[in-house]
């Protein structure tokens, strides 16, 4: 591996690429904590402290730590991701998008157009709602967060808001155009490692001070590896189902006669699932902030991590959302359709509907073993908090884009070192990404 390394520094494209990315990702990091003007940063700082365990604190934990501190960046890259998604569910029932995202490089181009609209769109949504919100915003002695409510502070807000999220944009197409790729990942990737230095010297702290024992870290440290080697194991494990294509003479030459496979992912949607669970059980937490009202208390609070309603629920939206975005975004009649084209079947089963239904068959079994998984992942964080009081968040949907996007760009690295005839990361094998 530390050969792997070395390599990198002899290929100028490569080390041009990481050197372009790692500068573009200090300028997100340096925008993350440039202040939105007209805030009262203190009483706002000790608002999202309260805020912890709602879906304020899962955009900030997102967004770096921008949205605590209301940066310029505090909308993060969740308006694209947002729309990114919501196009992607249009795809699925307006025939004109599904037609757009069939057509190669020129329809993906015109999605890609339609989701920076939509994102500019969800920006300013979304930068409205934050400026109204904070003008009724306190802090714990009452002091105001908004220094001067009004109109001038709501479009100043919206307009700091709309044209930070359309930069943050901007810098992830260019680091997937002249970085490593994978830009937009790379973006939630720094903003989410970012608390990591506070969670290490938390824990320092703890033990320095005897209230956390020397081996209950190394028991911890034991755990994470484990975690961590599960996550990249299921990560990348898939079902092969193997197809075979009948030779076809066409004139003179001989057509098909291989062997191969249709990999299906154990966790096919990603990450995708507790990002909509989390925000739909955290809403009602949310609202609560703003609404001073004993039973609506009541009913957030029940809904906030660590408590056994919260915990059934996150399971079971979960569970729903693999299904159903595995639904969107493969389809087995698509798979099998395309098959029966060009003469390919599933030894054993006859081409076309019984192919669909081998495959959605298979699929299902899989997605219900990947929804356990990922399920198991996210409860985690709230048993090590709650029943052992460990000081940071480890595991959920960060740990799974941590490494999710750790995988992706080493195997990227890769691919460019062995592309120029170089020896990669590892002398047996070679890494491999998610895909």
């Amino acid at each position: 591996m530390i050969t792997g390394f070395q390599n990198i520094g002899r290929i100028p494209e490569l080390k041009r690429r990481i050197g372009m990315t790692l500068l573009l990702l200090a300028v997100y990091r340096i925008g993350a904590h440039i202040p939105t003007p007209g805030i009262n940063n203190e009483a706002l700082a000790a608002f999202f402290r309260a805020a912890q365990g709602t879906l304020l604190g899962l955009f900030d934990m997102f967004s770096g730590g921008a949205l605590s501190q209301l940066s310029v960046f505090a909308l993060g890259i969740m308006p694209y991701i947002s729309a990114s998604i919501i196009l992607q569910l249009l795809t699925v029932v307006i025939p004109q998008l599904e037609r757009l995202s069939k057509e190669g490089e020129s329809g993906r181009k015109k999605i890609t157009q339609y989701t920076r609209y939509g994102t500019v769109v969800l920006s300013i949504i979304q930068g409205f709602g934050i400026a109204f919100g904070l003008e009724g915003m306190t802090g714990p002695g009452g002091e105001m967060v908004v220094l001067f409510p009004g109109w001038g502070f709501r479009v100043t807000t919206v307009i700091t808001l709309t044209a930070g999220t359309a930069f943050i944009m901007w810098l992830g197409e260019q680091i997937t155009e002249h970085g490593i790729g994978n830009g937009i990942s790379l973006i939630i990737y720094a903003g989410i490692v970012a608390g990591l230095p506070n969670a290490l010297i938390n824990t320092m702290r703890l033990t320095r001070t005897g209230e956390m024992s020397i081996f209950f870290v190394l028991l911890l440290l034991v755990l994470m590896v484990g975690v961590v080697g599960t996550i990249i194991f299921m990560e990348r494990g898939q079902r092969r189902i193997p197809v075979q294509y009948a030779k076809r003479v066409v004139g003179r030459r001989v057509y098909g006669g291989q062997n191969t496979h249709i990999p299906l992912k154990i966790n096919t949607a990603g990450v995708i699932p507790p990002i909509f669970a989390s925000s739909i059980i955290m809403f009602p937490a949310t609202v609560a902030n703003f609404i001073q009202i004993s039973w609506v208390k009541s009913v957030a609070q029940s809904l906030t991590p660590g408590h056994w309603l919260y915990t059934v629920m996150y399971v079971a939206f979960i569970i729903f959302f693999c299904f159903f975005y595995t639904a969107i975004v493969f389809n087995p009649v698509d798979v099998a359709d395309n098959m029966k084209k060009y003469g390919g079947f599933i030894p054993g089963i006859r081409p076309g509907r019984p192919t669909a239904d081998y495959i959605d068959k298979v699929l299902s079994r899989i997605t219900l073993g990947g929804a356990v998984y990922v399920s198991a992942v996210c409860v985690l964080p709230t048993i090590l908090i709650r029943k052992f009081s460990v000081p940071f968040y480890f595991g959920g949907t960060a740990l799974l884009i941590v490494i999710g996007v750790a995988m992706d760009t080493l195997g990227q690295i890769e691919a460019h070192m062995l592309s120029r005839h170089y020896e990669g990361f590892l002398k047996q094998g070679r890494v491999r990404g998610r895909r």
